[in-house]
C-alpha cells in the first residue's frame, strides 16, 4: 500500500511538473518541436504577436536585434525564439546579449541556439541579439509565444534574412508575417506619427477601401514607413519637392506570385522609375489579404529628390496600379497627394480631401464642360430647329442667328482659355493621361477652323452655299463627338470616388441631349407631314422643348461642376 501511495504521489508530481511548464525559461527540450509542455493545443487564430528583425540581410559576425512584440496591447508571459533555414529545420547562428527579460539557451546541442524568457512576468516586448554565422543560406526566425498556461501560439513566422554571400539586388522579397494586417492602423496619427489617408480619417485596420500611409522617426537616423491599400498589383509612396510626378524618391510594395516585394526607386521626369539597390532598409513586415497590400519597414536612407540635401518637408504621393512581368505599370488614376509640403517626421494628418486636382485643372475641366455640354449644345440646337420659330430680325439679323453666333463665339473663347490653362499648369505634354490631351488638341484645332469658315461663307444664293452648309454642320458634329469623348476621359482622370459617378452623370447628360434632339426632330417631321397644326397664340413646341432642355442641362451641369470641385 505504501508503495502504491508513493507511486501515485510520483505520478501526480510528474503531471503537475509537466503542466506547470518552465517559468524560468529553460525550455531547451522544446526548441525543435516549438511546443510547450502545457497540456493544451496551440491556438489556430491569427497571432496577436509579431517578430521584427533589425536588418534585411546579414554577413558573418553581424549582431542583429530581433524583437518579439504585441500588436494590439496584449501581454505575454513566455516565449521561445529560434532560427531555421529553407533546407534544414535546425538552428543557425547564436543568440547573445539579450535584455533582462530574455536569455540564450541551448538548442539541438548548440549553445545559444535559441532564446527564451527569464521569468513568467507579463511583458509586451522583448529584444534579443542574434550573432550571424558564416553561411549562404536564407535565415528564417520563428517563435512560440505563451499568453497564459493554456493559451499560446506556436511557429509564428518572422521575416527572412538574406545572406550577403548570395549578392544583392534591387528588391528584396520578404515572407509575410501572419499578423501583419494588425500592425498597420491609424493609432498614433497626429500624436506619434504623420498619416496620409483617403478617404479622410479612414483606418486600414477596419476599412478595406482605405488608402493609408504613415511615417515616424525611429532612433536618430531611421524613418518607419507604413503603407496599406486595396490593390492587386502594387502600392507606392513617393516624396517630392512639388505636386508633379518626376524627380521623386519612391518606395514600392509590389505583389507578385503570392509574395510582397519591397523596392526602393527614383523617378526622373516622366520615365519609368529606376529601381535602386535595397540597402539600409530593415524591419520589413508585409501581407496580402483579400486584395489589400500592407507593408511596413524602416529605412535609414536619406530622402533624395533632384539629388538635393535631405529635409523633412515634402509633398507626399500615394499611388496604386498593376504589375506586369515584375515591373510596375503606370497608375490608371492620378495618385493621392498632399496639398502642401508636410513634415514626414512630424505629428500631423493629411488626406486627399485637401489635395485633389490643382485649381487650374479644375477650371480647365469646368470651362470645357460648360463650353461643349451647354453653350455649344444650345447653339447647335438653335441653329438646327429655330430658324422659323425665331426668325424675327434684330439689328438686321434673325434672332436665331444672333443667339447661335453669340453662343458659339463664347464656346470657342472658353475652349481656348481652358486649353491654355491646361498647358500652363502641366508646363508641357501630359504623357500619363492617355488619349485625353490628344483629343483635346484635335477639338481645339477644329473649333478654331469653324468660325473662320463661317466668316468666309458664300452668299445665300451662291451655288457653293450647300457645300459650306454641309461642311459647317459635319465639322460641328465631329467636334461635338470628340469633345464629349474628351470630357468622358477627363472626368475619369479626376474622379476619385469609388463608384466613378462623374462618368455616369455625364452619360445621363449625353442621353438627355440625345432625347431632346429626337423630340425636336419628331416635331419637325410631324409639321412637314401636316400630322398636326399648332394653334395660334400659343407657345411654340420648339420653345417649350428648349426651356425643358435648358432646365435639365443646367441640372446635369451643376452636378458635374460640383463633382469637379470636389475631385
Amino acid at each position: 500500500m505504501e508503495n502504491l501511495s508513493g507511486y501515485l504521489l510520483f505520478c501526480i508530481l510528474t503531471v503537475v511538473g509537466n503542466v506547470s511548464g518552465y517559468p524560468d525559461g529553460q525550455v531547451s527540450s522544446s526548441c525543435i518541436s516549438m511546443q510547450p509542455s502545457h497540456g493544451a493545443n496551440a491556438q489556430t487564430s491569427t497571432p496577436p504577436y509579431s517578430i521584427n528583425v533589425q536588418k534585411t540581410n546579414y554577413s558573418e559576425g553581424d549582431k542583429i536585434t530581433v524583437t518579439i512584440q504585441s500588436n494590439s496591447g496584449q501581454t505575454f508571459k513566455g516565449f521561445l525564439l529560434r532560427t531555421t533555414t529553407a533546407t534544414k529545420d535546425a538552428p543557425i547562428g547564436t543568440f547573445i546579449n539579450t535584455d533582462s527579460s530574455a536569455q540564450a539557451i541551448s538548442c539541438n546541442s548548440i549553445s545559444g541556439g535559441a532564446a527564451s524568457h527569464t521569468s513568467n512576468s507579463v511583458k509586451q516586448k522583448v529584444e534579443v541579439q542574434w550573432l550571424a554565422p558564416q553561411s549562404s543560406d536564407d535565415v528564417h526566425f520563428k517563435a512560440t509565444v505563451v499568453q497564459s498556461k493554456r493559451i499560446y501560439w506556436s511557429n509564428i513566422l518572422g521575416p527572412t534574412l538574406k545572406s550577403t554571400r548570395q549578392g544583392t539586388s534591387g528588391s528584396l522579397q520578404m515572407q509575410s508575417v501572419t499578423s501583419a494586417p494588425d500592425l498597420i492602423s491609424r493609432d498614433g496619427c497626429s500624436t506619434t506619427k504623420f498619416c496620409f489617408t483617403s478617404p479622410s480619417g479612414c483606418d486600414p485596420l477596419s476599412d478595406s477601401s482605405c488608402y493609408f500611409m504613415s511615417s515616424a522617426a525611429v532612433d536618430t537616423d531611421g524613418l518607419r514607413i507604413e503603407i496599406s491599400g486595396p490593390s492587386t498589383g502594387y502600392m507606392a509612396v513617393g516624396f517630392s519637392d512639388d505636386q508633379k510626378m518626376g524627380n521623386d524618391d519612391i518606395y514600392i510594395c509590389l505583389y507578385q506570385n503570392g509574395n510582397i516585394i519591397v523596392q526602393h526607386a527614383y523617378s526622373t521626369g516622366r520615365s519609368d522609375p529606376t529601381v535602386l539597390t535595397l540597402s539600409n532598409v530593415d524591419n520589413i513586415v508585409t501581407s496580402f489579404n483579400n486584395g489589400i497590400i500592407k507593408c511596413s519597414f524602416i529605412t535609414r536612407n536619406q530622402i533624395s529628390t533632384q539629388q538635393r540635401a535631405f529635409t523633412d518637408m515634402y509633398y507626399v504621393f500615394l499611388a496604386q496600379g498593376l504589375v506586369e512581368s515584375g515591373k510596375i505599370e503606370q497608375h490608371s488614376k492620378d495618385p493621392f497627394k498632399t496639398a502642401d509640403k508636410v513634415n514626414i517626421t512630424g505629428f500631423q494628418e493629411s488626406s486627399d480631401n485637401s489635395n485633389g486636382e490643382p485649381s487650374i485643372i479644375k477650371a480647365h475641366g469646368a470651362l470645357m464642360l460648360i463650353s461643349w455640354m451647354t453653350t455649344a449644345s444650345i447653339g447647335m440646337l438653335i441653329a438646327r430647329y429655330f430658324k422659323e420659330a425665331a426668325k424675327q430680325l434684330v439689328g438686321g439679323k434673325a434672332i436665331w442667328f444672333q443667339a447661335h453666333l453669340s453662343l458659339m463665339i463664347l464656346t470657342v473663347v472658353a475652349t481656348a482659355i481652358a486649353f491654355i490653362l491646361a498647358f500652363a499648369e502641366v508646363q508641357g505634354w501630359s504623357y500619363d493621361t492617355g488619349a485625353h490631351p490628344v483629343l483635346g488638341c484635335i477639338v481645339m484645332a477644329l473649333a478654331l477652323i469653324q468660325p473662320f469658315v463661317a466668316i468666309f461663307r458664300p452668299a445665300p444664293q451662291s451655288k457653293r452655299r450647300p457645300i459650306f452648309y454641309w461642311f459647317h454642320a459635319l465639322n460641328a458634329l465631329v467636334i461635338k463627338v470628340l469633345a464629349v469623348a474628351t470630357i468622358f476621359l477627363g472626368l475619369q482622370l479626376i474622379d476619385s470616388s469609388s463608384n466613378m459617378w462623374l462618368a455616369k452623370v455625364m452619360g445621363g447628360f449625353v442621353g438627355w441631349e440625345a432625347l431632346m434632339f429626337i423630340l425636336l426632330d419628331t416635331d419637325v417631321i410631324c409639321k412637314k407631314k401636316e400630322i398636326y397644326q399648332e394653334p395660334e397664340n400659343t407657345m411654340k413646341h420648339e420653345i417649350l422643348l428648349l426651356i425643358i432642355y435648358v432646365c435639365g442641362n443646367l441640372a446635369f451641369l451643376i452636378a458635374l461642376l460640383v463633382g469637379i470641385g470636389q475631385s
